[in-house]
Formats: structure tokens, sequence, C-alpha cells
């Protein structure tokens, strides 16, 4: 299918608010279209001077429109797709289009599983002594708290590209639990520098019975 592209170096996940300030007259006249025609767009991802993938999003509302004509809009991100073509302008438009392909992806996982990386959450968050957002295990899924467990730009992308959920979760469980070591040991380390240069209590030592 064809769909009008905004590229950012951004990347947003299925089900995802997409907030946006638009100030460029190009993607004024998509806002624009979008509130006459009813019609999405896709949000490809510019990362490392390159665009594969990215989102199909849809319009909710515009929230602010100021005296210039920009734009505080409100969109949802919906399918991941793959941009197949790029054309840098539309015909008769002054945005930018494509012809991508919607991928289909599977959003099932065992309640076991979703635990497992729930648990793994709560362990970062504790290590990091910061509040933890309470999940509704129900309405959990590997999209859904992406941007908040530490993924670079790079793994975010990554997880963007995989199709299946049980796969997505097995990658956040490896991620949390590289995490989890990493920020562990930090944190060991830094206990014992504090503990450097002050004075120790040492327990006695009882040497009677040693035997060289």
């Amino acid at each position: 299918m064809r769909l009008p592209l905004f590229p950012l170096q951004s990347i947003f996940f299925p089900g995802e608010t997409v907030p946006l300030h638009v100030f460029e007259d190009r993607y004024k006249q998509l806002i624009q279209d979008c509130r006459k025609e009813a019609i999405t767009f896709g949000i490809p991802v510019f990362i490392n001077n390159n665009m594969e993938y990215g989102v199909e999003v849809q319009l909710v509302e515009v929230v602010t429109t100021y005296d210039s004509g920009e734009m505080d809009v409100v969109c949802v991100a919906r399918q991941v797709f793959k941009l197949l073509a790029f054309d840098n302008v539309m015909e008769n438009k002054l945005y930018a289009g494509g012809i991508v392909k919607l991928m289909e992806y599977d959003y099932e996982a065992s309640e076991e599983k979703k635990k497992t990386i729930i648990k793994g959450i709560e362990e970062l968050y504790a290590i990091m002594d910061v509040p933890y957002p309470q999940i509704n295990i129900k309405e959990f899924n590997s999209f859904s708290l992406a941007h908040k467990i530490g993924l670079s730009f790079e793994q975010e992308y990554q997880l963007l590209q995989i199709p299946v959920e049980n796969d997505r979760l097995n990658f956040i469980g490896l991620h949390l639990t590289a995490t989890i070591t990493v920020l562990s040991e930090v944190n060991r380390t830094k206990k014992t520098i504090e503990l450097n240069g002050h004075f120790k209590n040492f327990d006695p030592l009882d040497f009677k019975d040693l035997k060289i």
C-alpha cells in the first residue's frame, strides 16, 4: 500500500500514543489531509542514514493550532510496516510518501512468561531506586513498557522488527538480565568504594589451633 510519510529519528510501537509538534509546511499539509480525508500516514525510523521499518499512525486529535499554523497533534501508532519504496515528494503534495508492506504481528504469550518479565522489570526498578509503575498483566505486552526498561535506540529498533510476541519477550528478558547484572555489580563496587578509608570493625580471629 502507499502511505504519506513523516520520517523521524524516533521509534514508536503499536498501540503507543504519538504526540507531534508540526511546524513544517509539508507536514501541516499532511495533517490537514488526514483531517479532511481520514487517511493514515507512516513514521519510518531514520537510523544509520537509512529507513526500512516504521509504524502506520492515525491522527486522533489536533490539540492546539497556533497563529503561525503550527500544530500540536496526538496520533496513535497502529501497525509496523516495512518500507519498500520511497518518494521524497508525493504527486501534487509537499510531503513524502512511499510503498509499504504492513507486517503481521503476534501478541500472544503465556501468563507465566509475562510474570517473569514483570518480575525482572520490578527488580530493575528496585535496583535503580525509582518508582515502579504497576502493570496490569492482562494489558501488558512487549511494547507497552519498551521505552521504560533502558533499551538503546538500536535495541528498540531491533524490538520493532520482531514479529512474534514470545520472541520479543525473550529479547526483553535477556536485556533485563544483562542490565540487572551490570547494575548490581556497579552497586557492589560503589559500596566497596564508600567503605574505603573508613575505620573498619574487624572480628578478632582465633589462631590457637592454627597449624602451618
